[in-house]
């Protein structure tokens, strides 16, 4: 485990922010310690980021002061991360090395003068040493590797591609190594985990808890990523932080106490003033000196504002009666150009189950839930959708949203009203369920945050009539009362649903089963949750486990020349095969394959900005499915270049 640094990294004191008659921060005094993670919580649109860039310096703030340790360096995860034009993925994450690069060049300057016996001997000799020693100091002489391999446990193998030809979830994961590879001493991590698999979600997790050892200030919904790394939470609540020592769970427990503490003073209170009324009544106008001291006491808490009683969202579906059969896929086979993404599939939806779908990127899961829909024909087999089925549809991209209407005209439309749950309600009170209130229901789609564009979608999706529902990565951006909300009307509803998602802790409370894509076409269903699953899929490993011999250890040392590129996220069944050597042919497809992986991702973010434009659906709404088509189908290429050419570099090594 890595040792943390010590000492104070910032403190904030009596913070004021408000936009229009809002306000953001009111009063908020905090303080970061070196090493401390932090996790920070709240409703979508209650100041997470905005605290977070005034902590960090971007944003200016109304009143109070942020005083940062001098010379420390600080660094954000960005929604979208800017890099200078041209740089590859390799060169921006080793540019975060500013100082053991320098070091680095100096040693190598110094070693390239002697073999060459030019200048001082000594002086060059003293160089080579002073240097060495800073490399060692700094990291050691292994960090381009561990960057690499950083990159790698991140999924971007591609490491001399631009990463301006990266779609934006390779970006982010670029922009994360950089920092992890960096190690600032402060650092904000808006939603690290999104566009991560839950295996390097799980990885991810690893290292910020026990390698990286600069302050963190994790945004986050995935409360199994805030319970085993923050040691801290704060929760942001109408302008105020309330701090809790550790992670998430300690958080629960905490905040329930805080609650129930304050609902106790109310009470008391309450009563203080019932009966101090009471008195009041009975007494004579006139009054001693401590009658007065005892009505000054009575007014005073009359004065005191009640706690304000919190609202969550409060979340149903409305669904319809289910016939026999919901769902059958028998023998289904799913293929993208080449590559096979279910091979002889076969799965019976029941009633009121609850499936989660995991596997990694680019595995065909989105790829399924549209052949199921209908939108992507399947290679062989049959999907047998059952006649009094339903389906609902939570499109990961929130492509149904019009940015240029509000929140009501995106959820009501003409109609101006909902029935859910045999009631009928008008938009506004509908809407209300949601967390928004009747101001904010007027607001362009456009202008909100992605975890509020999450609430407006799932307000519209659950308006409808369903009995079985497809939901994308529905845990995306969504608070964790919202998430909280979700997970209980899923385990409450009598209709069925598929849910793709990366979130451990949603599907520990809502799956009944997990359809897990391990690749190769294979699909494998497990019975119960993420647990379950994690549990089932070790003992199954266990047994087929072989013993290796154990791998020999060596001290750090200065690199040899040639640059080695691994991948530690390959597994120990891929290990434990027979090395084999390419052939000519192989050898030749090596050589032209990383223009094809570039070619491929570039078409794939090209398409993403694409379908990210407003323009695109309110011009082109028509032409929005084939384009999602072509995009899963561009992700699918990617992922299958990029895995052949893994294979090819690392028989290459042997």
């Amino acid at each position: 485990m890595a040792v943390p640094r010590e000492g104070l990294v910032l403190t904030a004191q009596d913070l004021q922010k408000a936009f229009g008659p809002r306000h953001i921060l009111s009063g908020v005094s905090v303080s970061i310690h070196a090493g401390e993670r932090i996790g920070l919580v709240g409703l979508n649109g209650a100041g997470k980021s905005t605290l977070a860039k005034v902590l960090l310096g971007t944003e200016q703030v109304d009143a109070g002061q942020v005083s940062r340790r001098r010379g420390i360096v600080v660094s954000a995860l960005e929604q979208e991360p800017n890099f200078p034009p041209g740089i590859t993925a390799r060169d921006a994450v080793l540019s975060g090395l500013t100082a053991w690069s320098e070091a680095k060049a100096r040693y190598d300057a110094a070693v390239a003068a002697l073999s060459r016996g030019e200048g001082d001997v000594g002086e060059l000799l003293a160089q080579q040493t002073s240097a060495s020693e800073d490399v060692e100091r700094l990291g050691g002489w292994d960090m381009s590797h561990k960057a690499l391999s950083i990159l790698a446990h991140l999924n971007v193998y591609n490491v001399d591609g631009a990463v301006a030809s990266m779609s934006g979830g390779e970006r982010r994961r670029v922009a994360l190594a950089q920092i992890l590879v960096s190690q600032p001493d402060f650092a904000v991590l808006d939603e690290p985990s999104n566009h991560l698999d839950v295996e390097t979600i799980e990885w991810l997790e690893e290292y910020l808890a026990n390698e990286y050892t600069g302050a963190l200030l994790l945004i986050t919904h995935d409360r199994y990523l805030l319970d085993r790394v923050a040691t801290r939470t704060w929760e942001i609540d109408e302008g105020s932080v309330f701090s809790y020592d550790g992670g998430y769970e300690d958080y629960l427990e905490a905040k329930a106490e805080r609650l129930a503490l304050a609902s106790r003073t109310e009470q008391n209170r309450q009563n203080f003033l019932r009966r101090e009324l009471e008195w009041l009544r009975r007494q004579p106008k006139a009054r001693t000196g401590k009658q007065k001291a005892r009505i000054q006491r009575a007014e005073t808490a009359k004065a005191i504002a009640p706690p304000k009683i919190e609202t969550r969202a409060a979340l149903s579906a409305e669904t319809s009666r289910l016939g026999k059969t919901v769902l059958e896929l028998k023998d289904v086979s799913l293929t993208i150009g080449d590559r096979t993404l279910t091979k002889g599939l076969n799965l019976i939806v029941g009633r009121g189950e609850r499936i989660g779908v995991i596997g990694r990127n680019g595995t065909g899961k989105t790829t399924l839930l549209r052949a199921i829909l209908g939108e992507i024909a399947v290679s062989r087999g049959e999907i047998d959708v059952g006649q009094n089925t339903k389906m609902a549809y939570f499109d990961q991209h929130r492509v149904g949203l019009d940015d240029a209407l509000s929140i009501f005209d995106n959820v009501g439309g003409a109609k101006g009203r909902v029935e859910i749950g045999g009631r009928v309600l008008d938009i506004y009170a509908y809407l209300e369920r949601f967390s928004f209130d009747r101001q904010k229901q007027r607001q362009p789609v456009g202008s909100l945050s992605g975890g509020e564009r999450a609430r407006v979608a799932l307000a519209k999706l659950l308006a409808q009539r369903a009995n079985l529902f497809l939901f994308d990565e529905p845990t995306n951006d969504l608070d964790v009362e919202t998430l909280s909300a979700l997970e209980e009307m899923l385990t409450e509803m009598e209709g069925s649903a598929m849910i793709v998602t990366h979130d451990r802790w949603f599907l520990n409370r809502v799956a009944t089963s997990i359809v897990a894509f391990e690749g190769d076409g294979k699909v494998v269903r497990y019975a119960g949750t993420y647990d379950d699953y994690r549990a089932q899929k070790k003992a199954s490993e266990e047994a087929t486990v072989v013993d290796l011999p154990p791998a020999t250890s060596a001290k750090s040392a200065p690199p040899a020349a040639q640059d080695v590129y691994t991948n530690p996220s390959k597994s120990s069944a891929a290990q434990r095969k027979p090395s084999k050597g390419l052939t000519y042919s192989e050898r030749i497809e090596l050589e032209g394959i990383l223009e094809k992986i570039e070619a491929a991702e570039a078409a794939v973010s090209e398409l993403e900005k694409l379908l990210a434009d407003p323009q695109t659906h309110a011009k082109r709404g028509a032409e929005v499915p084939g384009l999602m088509v072509q995009l899963e189908s561009a992700k699918e290429k990617a992922a299958t270049l990029t895995a052949r050419w893994e294979d090819l570099e690392t028989r290459k090594q042997s």
